[in-house]
C-alpha cells in the first residue's frame, strides 16, 4: 500500500516563516519555525540606507555615489532567499511530496526565484495572502482547498 502524500504549507513573509503538514483529523500541525535575526530591528540598527560619498577634484561639490537601497528591504530577500533554500534540502530530502506557498507578493517571488527545479516541481500551488500573523488554528480556512484532494489532483 502506498503512503500517502505529504504536503507541506510554507507560509511566509521577509521576516518570519513556519512549515505546516495537515494531519488526519484536518488540523494544521507547525514542523518548523524561522524568524530573521533582523525582524525587529531599525534600518538604522541593520546598516545605512545612505549611499556613499564622492567628491569632485575640481570643485568642493559632494556627490551621492550609487543608488539607495533599504536595509530592511535586502534583509527581507535574504530571509526570503534562507527560506527558499531551506525548502530545497528538504525537497532533495524528499521531506514532502508536495509544497503549498503562502506569502504576500513579494515574499512569493522571492521564494518562487530560489526554489530549484525538484522543489519547483513539487510545488501544487502559490496563495498570494500574509497569513504570517494569522494564529496556527486559524489558518485552515485559508489552506482548506488547497488539502482537499480533488483540488490537488487537478491543481
Amino acid at each position: 500500500m502506498a503512503r500517502p502524500l505529504t504536503l507541506w504549507i510554507a507560509i511566509a513573509d521577509g521576516e518570519h516563516a513556519r512549515i505546516a503538514q495537515p494531519d488526519g483529523d484536518n488540523r494544521l500541525r507547525i514542523i518548523r519555525s524561522l524568524d530573521s535575526a533582523s525582524a525587529h530591528l531599525r534600518s538604522h540598527d541593520i546598516g545605512t540606507d545612505r549611499p556613499g560619498r564622492s567628491f569632485e577634484s575640481a570643485n568642493a561639490a559632494h556627490h551621492a555615489v550609487g543608488e539607495r537601497h533599504d536595509p530592511h528591504r535586502l534583509e527581507k530577500d535574504r530571509f526570503a532567499h534562507l527560506v527558499g533554500e531551506q525548502l530545497n534540502e528538504a525537497a532533495a530530502h524528499d521531506e514532502f511530496d508536495e509544497l503549498l506557498l503562502v506569502a504576500p507578493p513579494h515574499a512569493m517571488q522571492e521564494l518562487r526565484e530560489v526554489l530549484n527545479d525538484r522543489a519547483k516541481k513539487l510545488l501544487v500551488g502559490a496563495l498570494e495572502k500574509d497569513l504570517v500573523k494569522t494564529p496556527d488554528h486559524e489558518l485552515w480556512p485559508h489552506v482548506r482547498d488547497w488539502v482537499s484532494p480533488v483540488r490537488r489532483a487537478a491543481g
